[in-house]
């Protein structure tokens, strides 16, 4: 079978991971490290397995495609491939789960600590002289928080949001969960603008939705506590970027971390992006990317081919 990956560069830096898994599943598998958008057609003309993660397989693509017979995303979500159409060509789509959980775990606590703990600004004030010039063993120019007895509170509680839940509660934190905007309520949980003004921290790992797009604006913003930490790890169109940058400008939220925006790369800018906003982490859609979780992709990629081959199931969202 025709194989073709194309974005692997999105996945390995550098050839930095061992794609054998991958050739033995396909062995006529192709590399390609970047395809242009416009080029994607193309590129997959005569494949029958499309390996991919960012990029776009729309109706016409797939339609153009009378050989494909797989879509294997190198992701969970799966809002870049038109699955109507892939159901209704018989076009199987395959994504992955639970496959950097522990990387995305570790950056959330990471983030959230960097700025409970004021770790920046007390690394500048010792860079910039203060601590040798102080006069006691110990600086105390930012208050810092304990994490003990807080409240997070966790929109899309699937095998993400439970992980970030189970390191929170080792740190001593209460944990609430939201009903999913457009889902069904689900005992034990609040609705999300009740959970608001109730949690310090608020972790987003839900999909992007047409019910959870803009699913943080000023009106949600607005009902946070003014010191709480917003944090963002799922879908950069969850948070209306605007809105966040004003409140924090203002002083009426106490930090953010944001790891996703709504366009990547942004090459159209953000307001996130502005360098005079107090207390906010940006980081360019890392949290997933641990090397370890990395391989795991290519892996578990390779693993739902070799079913798929075999007439199985595996990682099917259709």
């Amino acid at each position: 079978m025709r194989a073709t990956f194309l974005d692997y560069a999105t996945v390995s830096f550098n050839d930095d991971l061992d794609p054998a898994g991958l050739r033995h599943a396909m062995p006529q598998l192709e590399l390609r490290p970047q395809t242009a958008q416009a080029d994607v057609a193309a590129a997959i003309d005569g494949a029958e397995i499309v390996l991919v993660n960012k990029l776009r397989l729309t109706r016409d693509i797939i339609d153009r495609t009378p050989t494909l017979k797989l879509i294997a995303l190198s992701a969970t979500g799966t809002n870049n491939i038109d699955l109507d159409a892939a159901r209704e060509r018989d076009v199987a789509v395959c994504n992955l789960r639970d496959y950097c959980t522990a990387s995305v775990v570790q950056h959330v606590m990471g983030t959230l600590l960097l700025l409970t703990h004021k770790l920046r600004e007390y690394d500048a004030l010792v860079r910039s002289g203060a601590w040798q010039r102080g006069e006691n063993f110990c600086l105390l120019d930012y208050p810092i928080r304990e994490l003990t007895g807080r409240k997070l509170g966790i929109v899309g509680y699937g095998t993400l949001g439970q992980g970030v839940a189970h390191a929170a509660r080792t740190f001593g934190m209460e944990v609430l969960l939201a009903n999913r905007p457009g889902g069904m309520p689900i005992a034990g949980r609040v609705e999300l603008d009740e959970l608001l003004p109730q949690v310090d921290v608020l972790s987003l790992h839900c999909p992007l939705t047409p019910a959870t797009d803009g699913l943080i604006g000023a009106r949600q913003l607005a009902r946070m506590k003014p010191d709480a930490v917003l944090i963002n790890t799922a879908r950069g169109s969850l948070v209306d970027s605007a809105a966040l940058a004003a409140a924090l400008r203002a002083g009426r939220l106490g930090g953010a971390a944001i790891d996703v925006l709504p366009q990547e790369p942004p090459v159209a800018g953000n307001p996130l992006l502005a360098g005079d906003i107090p207390n906010l982490i940006v980081t360019p859609h890392i949290a997933w990317a641990a090397r370890e979780a990395r391989q795991r992709c290519l892996d578990e990629m390779a693993a739902n081919v070799e079913d798929f081959r075999r007439g199985g199931r595996r990682g099917r969202v259709c």
